[in-house]
């Protein structure tokens, strides 16, 4: 996963308080916390698992040999920050796929919903669609303790597919005019279904939903739900011309 502009991380705070200021040993000792820190790593966990599986079917339909290797180290990447959720999951007394289990049906269908037709509407797909995840677990990381906090925004690092797919599409679109306006309504799609996707998987999750509005660590009010939702979308937008399209 990926934020390729950083345009929705929160600001960094000089001082954490609450939750955000403790290490995971203190924070954990609530059972509610813990409860909403094991669903929210099993979530990203898969969110990884299907991101390497999905280069990795992406690759081949890559091009060029240059671009099936490119799509290939990225895979890698992906599986790399999977193995890093799976170790702390299992470092924390969870067993991995339990944790990942909840949330494979969710994703996989929006996986399935979103099938691209070609190459360009994948790397649209990983650009938009993974950046918008990124965005939110960003969102989220702000108010978790330190060791989760480290640990979710190393996993959510630039792979390189942000300024490869961004290089790759507006080459296309340069050559083929009439390509943009179907990438744009194909990107528009994705938003949408990225965030219905969000908002079902933790309307599900007692403990996530929870922690997100603040009943526990330093969560979410409604007006910052609703400022978080805007600065989501204002990254969509940054990205969208970056490619090239309109949002």
């Amino acid at each position: 996963m990926e934020t390729p502009d950083n345009a929705t991380a929160p600001e960094e705070k000089t001082g954490h308080t609450g939750i955000a200021a403790q290490d995971w040993d203190t924070a954990s000792a609530e059972p509610a916390y813990r409860a909403a820190v094991v669903d929210l790593l099993g979530a990203l966990a898969y969110g990884e698992l299907a991101a390497f599986e999905r280069l990795a079917e992406d690759a081949k339909l890559a091009p060029t040999l240059s671009d099936k290797a490119e799509l290939a180290k990225m895979a890698s990447a992906e599986f790399h920050h999977f193995e890093q959720l799976n170790s702390r999951l299992s470092a924390i007394g969870e067993e991995p796929t339990g944790a990942m289990e909840p949330f494979a049906k969710a994703l996989d269908d929006f996986h399935r919903q979103t099938a691209p037709s070609d190459w360009l509407e994948g790397l649209v797909k990983a650009y938009v669609g993974d950046s918008i995840a990124s965005d939110f677990y960003r969102e989220v990381a702000a108010r978790l303790d330190s060791d989760t906090r480290e640990l979710v925004l190393a996993v959510l690092d630039d792979t390189g597919h942000g300024n490869f797919a961004v290089e790759k599409v507006r080459a296309a679109i340069e050559a083929d005019p009439r390509c943009g306006g179907r990438l744009a309504l194909w990107a528009r799609r994705l938003m949408g279904e990225a965030l219905s996707q969000a908002q079902r998987v933790v309307a599900d999750r007692d403990a996530l939903s929870t922690m997100l509005v603040g009943g526990v660590a330093d969560g979410f009010d409604l007006a910052e739900v609703g400022r978080m939702f805007s600065r989501i979308t204002e990254a969509h937008t940054k990205r969208m011309a970056a490619l090239g399209l309109a949002a």
